[in-house]
């Protein structure tokens, strides 16, 4: 455990504090025993150092943390610290006294505890960091609607293996299934099952690990329980001719008055084979068009970059930009980005006739369609933005404009099965001469009138032109 000192905690010298490849400490001068813990991850954390029983060279050492840099101020932790340490001086027990409390948690008052101070990435690239908003709200919600109901009373360190496989059973059977009003338009639907057994299971083992680091249980008992806690991996993607139906089912709805934000984030999934929101989030920043790339600032593996084929290109060059907007696909009202695809996409599943098709599922589609194709697993993995450590050392040194070359030679069956095949061979400047034609086609003027004579002879002559060439 290093060590440094000779220095104030202060804003300044505790936000110059950087990293090391192991954990070390920075002890302040002026509150003895005050102290700033950076972790190899970069958090750091304020703590109190003090010797139980008023001090004495032989007494234990106690080393409490006091609480982290940024929900904390240097000067709020210092007071806190202050208070700690006068106790400690006075005889108390502080860091012991929470110990033995944290040793009779709960486990309802375990999950409030995670949900204040474990709700961090506990492996891959990102360890450390927090977990996303949304990752967050989902765990949370999970961990409320079925642990706290069924487990919530036990003691956190009395909970078995046992216990955890019979719990799961009881999720899987549906014992916490609920669906109740909470208020005007807005209800609480908790579903059983299988797939919400191996979530919950899948975050309590989470909150187990961090409970056991905290020194809060001896052992994770999800670790040794006979329960599945990952989800089944989904083999559901779409044939070119399933692709066709539900582009012909955006392109109806669209026609119909559905909002074209909606149809066209559709579009981009098949194309892309992008998550849902790295798509309905995307911004114009993160939009390279002279390169063909997607740049996404935080994707679900941290910020990547993604290589584009020309249909995608081409769709996203058609949009118009909102000047006060930074994203592609702006709200309709207020800031942020467009949310309502969930109706549209529903609908455009019914009709396309695709039970139980998901936007991931599109994702699915572009990954073997390029296998199918005779893509090689380093280009498919870069196409679809892949962070595992494995794929990631097969594709780390994969030139961009090859990866962009096979996303354009996948995206090309799935665009050509999007849009009428005549289209497919078109370019930009083409596909928006033939946009205007159709928008123009559809007013009734006697301007119109002519246009339409005029294609009709052109077709005509087209049409005749093989005879009169044979003769």
């Amino acid at each position: 455990m290093r060590a440094r000192s000779g220095l104030s905690l202060t804003k300044r010298t505790v936000d110059a504090a950087r990293p090391a490849a192991e954990r070390y400490y920075i002890w302040d001068d002026d509150l003895h025993g005050f102290g700033l813990r950076i972790a190899p991850s970069g958090i750091k954390t304020f703590v109190a150092k003090y010797r139980v029983c008023g001090g004495g060279r032989n007494a234990p050492q106690r080393i409490q943390t006091v609480g982290r840099l940024g929900p904390l101020t240097p000067e709020e932790a210092r007071r806190m610290a202050k208070a700690i340490l006068g106790s400690a001086a006075a005889g108390a027990d502080p860091a012991g006294d929470l110990a033995n409390r944290r040793r009779e948690m709960t486990m309802s008052e375990l999950i409030d505890f995670y949900e204040k101070h474990g709700c961090i990435v506990q492996r891959g690239k990102r360890i450390g960091e927090p977990m996303k908003p949304m990752t967050r709200a989902y765990t949370m919600a999970r961990l409320r609607h079925h642990v706290i109901p069924l487990l919530g009373n036990r003691r956190a360190r009395d909970v078995t293996s046992g216990d955890i496989e019979r719990f799961a059973a009881d999720v899987i059977a549906g014992k916490t299934a609920k669906n109740e009003k909470v208020g005007p338009r807005k209800r609480i639907i908790v579903k059983g099952g299988p797939g919400a057994s191996r979530k919950v299971v899948s975050d309590l083992s989470a909150v187990f690990s961090f409970a056991r680091r905290s020194k809060i249980v001896i052992e994770n008992p999800c670790q040794y329980a006979a329960v599945r806690k990952t989800d089944n991996h989904k083999t559901r993607y779409l044939t070119l001719e399933e692709v066709a139906r539900l582009g012909q089912a955006l392109d109806e709805l669209e026609a119909g008055g559905t909002n074209p934000k909606a149809t066209n984030i559709a579009r981009l999934w098949a194309l892309t084979g992008c998550r849902r929101n790295e798509i309905a989030a995307l911004k114009w920043s993160e939009l390279d068009f002279e390169r063909g790339l997607l740049m996404l600032e935080d994707s679900k593996t941290g910020r990547s970059m993604w290589p584009l084929g020309t249909a995608a290109l081409t769709l996203l060059m058609q949009i118009q930009r909102t000047e006060d907007s930074e994203f592609v696909f702006p709200a309709d009202s207020g800031e942020g980005y467009f949310q309502g695809t969930k109706t549209p996409w529903a609908q455009a599943v019914k009709k396309a006739e695709l039970p139980g098709v998901t936007p991931h599922t599109l994702r699915h589609t572009i990954g073997s369609m390029a296998i199918s194709t005779g893509e090689a697993m380093a280009l498919t993995g870069a196409i679809l933005g892949h962070a595992n450590p494995l794929s990631t050392a097969i594709y780390a040194h994969i030139q961009h404009e090859p990866a962009r070359k096979a996303a354009n030679r996948v995206s090309r069956k799935i665009a050509a099965a999007l849009a009428p095949q005549t289209l497919g061979s078109l370019s930009f400047d083409d596909r928006k001469l033939l946009q205007t034609l159709k928008r123009r086609l559809g007013k009734a003027d006697s301007g119109v009138e002519m246009l339409r004579e005029a294609v009709a002879g052109l077709l005509r002559r087209n049409d005749d032109a093989p005879a009169n060439a044979a003769a």
